[in-house]
């Protein structure tokens, strides 16, 4: 594969990035500059200019398609193909043209959808992501006074709808889902708050709750970094869902593991839950290769279980490999 392969020049797409969640990530854009439902205080792409729910063909979608082709069939090196950029990606009509095409051309690579979670309450934006591999949709808060003071939504917008409408995806979608929570101390960091998250979180039943917090800056001044302690405490009170929280960016010399570190993270991480690999790698912030790899050797070592997929419906988890590890493997730290 190409590890050299860069979308310079393209107008779609962008990167390929490294991502603290997604590795190296190839970017797809699909909307005019800064075209969203939100109008979110800590967006570090500044003041949405076009505050809007309408669903519209908002590019060329020929267009993009030939860009990516062009680009994929270079065979790049990447972890995932992602939908994000200037705005909220489900706001345009063929979103699930594009994922479709990619899955049935490009299959070899996963495709992730970062999106607002403002418009799954309408059926065709489900149906439009059902073949994406991971979908990161954001709650910020669950209270109608947390919603609109972060989010600051377009009018038509309801937190209790946009959560239901999360409830209704997480019943249909079959892949990966990982709920983000921006953390804004002063706003949602409140045990009333939290306690809402974490009822609704508890209905939505992603695979992970994500905390993340200020990296640049926002558009106003008074959004601050949330600390250690604060996302620490939080993660804690949002108990028994899976919570982790995105540590502060770092150079990628810093973020560089050996395989006996990788091993040992893939242990503690299993040790009390079960995962399936795209979850895992985006826990650990490693790529999903490196994760599957080990994870079919700590398989064949019998330092992992496979959960049986009745035990996994059971839980009312997506029918995919699931793994946890063996008990007393756990307690050795992988030794």
């Amino acid at each position: 594969m190409d590890h050299s392969a860069s979308a310079l020049g393209c107008r779609y797409l962008f990167g390929p990035v490294s991502s603290r969640r997604l590795g190296r990530s190839l970017g797809v854009d699909l909307l005019p500059y800064k075209t969203c439902s939100l109008d979110c205080v800590y967006c570090e792409c500044g003041a949405t200019t076009d505050l809007t729910t309408r669903i519209v063909r908002h590019v060329p979608t020929a267009d993009v398609l030939a860009e990516l082709d062009d680009f994929l069939d270079r065979e790049p090196a990447l972890d995932f193909i992602t939908f994000a950029g200037s705005g909220e990606p489900t706001l345009h009509a063929d979103l699930g043209e594009l994922i479709a095409h990619l899955k049935r051309r490009h299959a070899r690579y996963k495709v992730a959808v970062l999106s607002n979670g403002t418009l799954f309450g309408q059926a065709e934006t489900r149906a439009a992501v059902r073949q994406a591999d991971l979908l990161i949709p954001s709650l910020d808060g669950a209270t109608t006074a947390s919603f609109q003071k972060i989010d600051r939504p377009a009018p038509s917008i309801d937190v209790a709808a946009v959560i239901d409408g999360l409830v209704a995806l997480r019943q249909e979608y079959t892949g990966t889902l990982v709920l983000e929570v921006f953390v804004v101390p002063g706003v949602n960091d409140c045990e009333q708050e939290v306690s809402a998250l974490r009822a609704a979180a508890l209905r939505i039943k992603p695979e992970a709750v994500q905390l993340n917090r200020l990296d640049r800056p926002g558009i106003f001044p008074w959004v601050r970094q949330a600390s250690d302690e604060l996302l620490a405490r939080i993660q804690a009170q949002l108990q028994p869902l899976a919570v982790f929280a995105v540590k502060r960016r770092s150079s990628s010399k810093d973020r560089r593991v050996d395989d006996g570190q990788a091993r040992t993270a893939i242990l503690a991480r299993l040790a009390d839950r079960a995962f399936d690999t795209t979850t895992l790698a985006f826990l650990l912030g490693l790529p999903e290769g490196l994760v599957a790899e080990h994870v079919s050797q700590l398989l064949a070592e019998g330092r992992l279980a496979r959960i049986p997929p009745d035990e996994s419906a059971t839980a009312g988890l997506p029918h995919r490999l699931l793994v946890r590890a063996v008990p007393e493997v756990a307690q050795m730290g992988g030794r």
